[in-house]
């Protein structure tokens, strides 16, 4: 696995290549960043809501190839973090995730949670007015990556989420099972996860983003 050392390097010769110079910041937890996933029913909805397929493939905007998803090989034993480029990719990750449910056996008793957490990332200052544009009459901006440059930044999002305790994220107006989750102490397996590129928020030099998780949980 690479270092984080490592994943800044990489991105630094992206921005050299042309790659916008976002950068992670943080990570925030909100006041309900944790949901309880009651029934398999409920789940795929969760899951097809991240892929954005069946009723919630209208979200799936040009934008949706900045997602980073989780993905499993085919026997579900090693998860790697992509893009897709198609809906068939999307569907083909929601089939692996399929099996993998049925592998991991969650307990829907209170025993399955999606995590939410927002990834808040920074431009160097006098940056974001090179990527003002106008779309359909309004003001926005196109932030230009490479692939590279977008599992470098996923990567430092899920460095953080591992290390909320060093970083000195703030989680203490969670109840105590929430706080154990936060420290994974309360975690087993991670059954899907997502980094929604395509659902962002800009304000003043900030930009952020959700890093939704789905936990099997050890303990309730």
């Amino acid at each position: 696995m690479e270092s984080l050392r490592d994943v800044r390097r990489a991105m630094e010769r992206e921005i050299k290549k042309g790659s916008c110079p976002l950068m992670f910041d943080r990570l925030e937890f909100g006041g309900k960043p944790f949901q309880f996933i009651m029934s398999e029913e409920k789940l795929d909805e969760v899951l097809a809501y991240l892929l954005r397929l069946k009723s919630f493939r209208q979200y799936a905007e040009k934008t949706i190839i900045n997602n980073v998803y989780m993905d499993l090989d085919m026997l579900c034993r090693k998860p790697q973090f992509k893009r897709t480029h198609s809906v068939i990719d999307r569907e083909g990750i929601y089939a692996r995730a399929q099996r993998y449910k049925k592998r991991l056996q969650p307990d829907y008793d209170r025993g399955l949670c999606l995590e939410t957490v927002r990834c808040v990332f920074t431009l160097p200052e006098g940056e974001a007015e090179k990527y003002r544009i106008t779309h359909d009459g309004q003001e926005t901006y196109a932030f230009i990556m490479s692939n590279k440059y977008i599992l470098g930044l996923f990567t430092h999002c899920e460095a953080a989420r591992k290390s909320v305790v060093s970083d000195g994220v703030g989680y203490g107006h969670l109840t105590g099972q929430e706080q154990r989750i936060v420290l994974l102490e309360a975690v087993g397996e991670v059954l899907f996860q997502a980094l929604l590129l395509d659902d962002v928020e800009y304000a003043g030099n900030e930009l952020s983003a959700n890093l939704h998780t789905v936990y099997c949980l050890n303990e309730k």
